[in-house]
């Protein structure tokens, strides 16, 4: 059966600027390839410069249209992710696309550099912030899209606004995971209605990747074993994301992903969410929590 939504449906990207947070594997990197041989120019905004480096290095030896280039951002700290949202703001005048793709999934107890519980902290904290920092460029910026990649597993998620970081219950690294991807869906709904009502062009939307094999499953047992019988390939699994990304019928606050059964695998479609990360009150108080972590106010919002 043909695959209805491919690479080589994403439209012309010449003239356009991108940044993919953890592009430097998995659907981060297919999405930063995808797009540099569009003709972007796409910064991969990587923790590790020797494997960012590496990446941008095989995708310039396939002689892209675009062009890739690499930049420091480590999401557990927000120092670095105001050290690159400046830097980043000072050398360029525009911003088309923002892809929040980089994460942890499922890893042992960890803190980030202020303290946060890892993967809450990465996955929305650390996006959130930089969100918010590249805001004023991206509204500069005709047409621009904001790009959040969630995952299925948001659907178990829970918001426990008493304990975001596991510190009276007992630390369980399913549910700080699904934590986090429910509140990128959560973040990506409320900013989106804080952009229509501010009159905003520029979009917000989401993305899962289904069960896609990549290295984010390094800490799953289970994943690696049964990889190889069920999941799709990075390059497939990168389609949602491209397709929220680049097509011209996306509209702010849509969600997508595989059509197959239990959205797990299948072409890139728009998809539906748990009545929990439509949930207005919990929006609006994991924004206003957000804010107070991060000490990081979106402007003019």
């Amino acid at each position: 059966m043909s695959i209805k939504w491919t690479t080589d449906s994403v439209p012309d990207q010449s003239g356009k600027v991108a940044v993919v947070t953890g592009a430097n594997t998995g659907i981060g990197y297919e999405t930063a390839r995808t797009l540099a041989a569009k003709g972007a120019r796409v910064v991969l905004a990587c923790r590790s410069r020797e494997k960012g480096e590496a990446a941008v290095a095989r995708i310039t030896a396939e002689r892209p249209a675009g062009r890739a280039e690499f930049a420091a951002l480590d999401l557990s700290d927000l120092d670095s992710v105001c050290a690159f949202a400046n830097a980043f703001n000072r050398d360029n005048d525009r911003l088309d696309l923002l892809i929040n793709n980089a994460g942890v999934m499922m890893c042992p107890e960890s803190k980030t550099a202020q303290g946060f519980e890892l993967q809450f902290g990465v996955n929305h904290l650390g996006h959130f912030a930089l969100t918010a920092l590249m805001l004023p460029l991206l509204r500069a910026t005709p047409n621009a899209r904001i790009v959040t990649v969630s995952s299925i597993a948001h659907r178990s998620g829970k918001m426990v606004f008493d304990d975001l970081h596991f510190a009276t219950r007992g630390y369980s690294a399913m549910g700080a995971y699904t934590q986090s991807k429910l509140a990128n869906l959560l973040f990506t709904f409320e900013l989106q209605r804080k952009l229509q009502t501010a009159g905003a062009e520029m979009i917000a939307v989401a993305a899962h990747p289904g069960w896609t094999s990549t290295d984010l499953q390094r800490h799953t047992w289970w994943a690696r074993m049964l990889n190889p019988l069920f999941a799709m390939s990075s390059e497939r699994g990168a389609l949602p994301t491209l397709r929220a990304a680049t097509a011209a019928d996306v509209k702010g606050g849509e969600y997508y992903g595989p059509d197959g059964w239990r959205e797990m695998k299948g072409d890139p479609a728009r998809v539906g969410t748990t009545e929990t990360a439509k949930n207005l009150e919990d929006a609006a108080r994991l924004w206003t929590v957000s804010e107070e972590l991060t000490g990081v106010r979106f402007e003019n919002l």
